[in-house]
C-alpha cells in the first residue's frame, strides 16, 4: 500500500476539503502516514505570514522527506503557480478549483476536468464536521485575494447539501459546521438561497446540531436571526465580520455596510438571544488609518456587545486595490493596535463566560485535555471542560456553566 501524508493551513473550508481528498486517496488503495511517497500540502495565503508558513512547511517537509512528491493544492498555488513550482521537492501545483484533480493525479498522473463546485466535509473526530456548501465570492474587498484566488461565487444546492448532512450523521456525527467562503451568498443565481437551506435543514431533522460558520454582516437577515432564535437544533453563534469600526475605513475596504448597520445587526441578535455568541473579524492598520481612525473602532467595539474578536494586522496582497494605496501604515503602528484589540477581545470574552455562569448549557463532549477531564463547546460556543468518563465522549451532556472550568 502506497502512503501519503496531507497538511493543511488556513481556515475550516481548506480542513474540509483536506478531508476529502484523504478519504478519497484511502477508497483508492493509498494509506495516510508511514513514509509517505505523496505530501500533499493545502495551502493558505491571506496574509504575507500565511504564505511564509507555506514556504517554511514545504522545506521542512522536503529536508525530512526528500524521495517524496510534493504536491501544493489551493489558494497560494492560485496565486503564484510558476513560484511554487520552482520550489524544491515540488512536483505539481493546483490552484483552488481544482484542487480535488491532485487525487487523480496521484493516482494515474492524469489531470481530468474540475466541476464548477464540488462538495466536501470533514470527519476526524467523529463529533462534529466542517461541511463546504459554497466557494468563491463576487465582493471584491480591496485588501482580500480570496476572490481572485477562489473565483466566483458558486455553491451546492439543497437537497446536496442534505444528503452531505445524512452522510455526516450516519457516522456518528453530532453537529456540522455550515462553511464557505461567502456562504450567506448560498444559491446565487437559482430559486434557492440561506435562508431556505437553513429551513430544510431544520425540517430534515437528520442531526442534533448545526453551527453558521462566518457570514457577512449585509447577509444576515431577520429571518436568518429569528430561525436561529426558535430553532434548538441552530446554535446561537454567530460570526460577522467587522473589519473595521470606521465608516470612511469600511468605503475604502469596499465593504458593504456601515457600522450603524452592523451594530443594528447585533442589537437584533441579542434582543431575540441574549447569551448568544457573537464574534468578529477586525483588521488593524488599514492603509490611511489614521490614530483616530483607530480609536473609533476600539471604541465601536468596546460599545458593542461583542463575545470575542479575530485580529488581523493588515498585509499587503499583490493584485489588490489596497496594496498600492498611499499612506502605508508601518508594521510597529499594526502591531500596537493588533494587541490593544487583542487585549480588549480577551476582556469581552471574560464578560461573555462570566454573564453565562451558573447556566445549565447543552455541551457537545468532544476531546481529552488531560488524564482526568475532557473538552467541548456549548451551544453559544463556550469551551468548558467537564471531569473525565468514556462514555460521555461524542455525547450532548446538559453541564453547569462554571468559569473556573472554561477555557479563554
Amino acid at each position: 500500500m502506497k502512503n501519503f501524508v496531507i497538511h493543511t493551513l488556513g481556515c475550516k473550508l481548506n480542513f474540509s476539503e483536506s478531508s476529502a481528498i484523504a478519504a478519497e486517496l484511502e477508497k483508492r488503495g493509498w494509506s495516510q502516514g508511514g513514509v509517505p511517497e505523496i505530501v500533499i500540502v493545502n495551502t493558505c495565503a491571506v496574509t504575507g505570514s500565511a504564505e511564509k508558513k507555506t514556504r517554511n512547511l514545504v522545506s521542512k517537509l522536503h529536508r525530512e522527506n526528500p524521495l517524496a512528491a510534493i504536491m501544493l493544492i489551493g489558494c497560494y498555488g492560485a496565486l503564484k503557480p510558476e513560484l511554487l513550482e520552482r520550489w524544491a521537492g515540488v512536483d505539481k501545483v493546483f490552484g483552488s478549483h481544482n484542487k480535488m484533480c491532485v487525487v487523480d493525479y496521484v493516482v494515474s498522473r492524469e489531470i481530468k476536468p474540475a466541476p464548477a463546485f464540488f462538495s466536501t466535509y470533514s470527519i476526524h473526530d467523529r463529533t462534529r464536521s466542517f461541511l463546504k456548501i459554497q466557494d468563491g465570492c463576487n465582493t471584491h474587498c480591496t485588501y482580500c485575494t480570496v476572490w481572485i484566488a477562489r473565483g466566483k461565487s458558486r455553491s451546492d444546492t439543497i437537497e446536496g447539501v442534505l444528503k452531505n448532512i445524512q452522510e455526516i450523521a450516519d457516522q456518528g456525527v453530532h453537529e456540522v459546521n455550515l462553511t464557505g467562503v461567502n456562504i450567506g451568498d448560498f444559491g446565487r443565481g437559482t430559486n434557492e438561497d440561506f435562508t431556505k437551506l437553513l429551513k430544510a435543514i431544520v425540517k430534515q431533522k437528520a442531526i442534533e446540531r448545526v453551527r453558521i460558520s462566518s457570514l457577512e454582516p449585509e447577509l444576515l437577515t431577520d429571518d436568518i436571526i429569528k430561525l436561529v432564535a426558535k430553532n434548538e437544533m441552530l446554535m446561537p453563534h454567530f460570526h460577522l465580520p467587522l473589519q473595521s469600526g470606521c465608516d470612511r475605513i469600511l468605503s475604502e475596504m469596499r465593504r458593504r455596510y456601515t457600522t450603524a448597520e452592523y451594530a443594528e445587526k447585533v442589537r437584533k441578535i441579542k434582543k431575540l438571544m441574549p447569551d448568544a455568541c457573537v464574534a468578529c473579524d477586525v483588521i488593524t492598520g488599514f492603509p490611511g488609518e489614521t490614530d483616530e481612525e483607530f480609536e473609533q473602532t476600539y471604541n465601536f467595539l468596546s460599545e458593542q456587545p461583542i463575545s470575542y474578536m479575530h485580529v488581523f494586522s493588515y498585509s499587503r496582497r499583490p493584485r489588490t486595490a489596497a496594496n498600492i494605496m498611499e499612506n502605508q501604515i508601518s508594521e510597529d503602528v499594526k502591531e500596537e493596535r493588533t494587541q490593544r484589540l487583542i487585549a480588549l477581545s480577551n476582556e469581552k470574552k471574560r464578560a461573555f463566560y462570566e454573564q453565562c455562569a451558573g447556566q445549565e448549557r447543552p455541551v457537545l463532549v468532544e476531546s481529552q485535555v488531560a488524564d482526568d477531564m475532557l473538552s467541548g463547546f456549548t451551544d453559544n460556543y463556550i469551551r468548558v471542560q467537564v471531569p473525565y468518563s468514556e462514555e460521555i465522549i461524542n455525547t450532548i451532556q446538559t453541564v453547569t456553566i462554571d468559569p473556573c472550568r472554561t477555557v479563554l
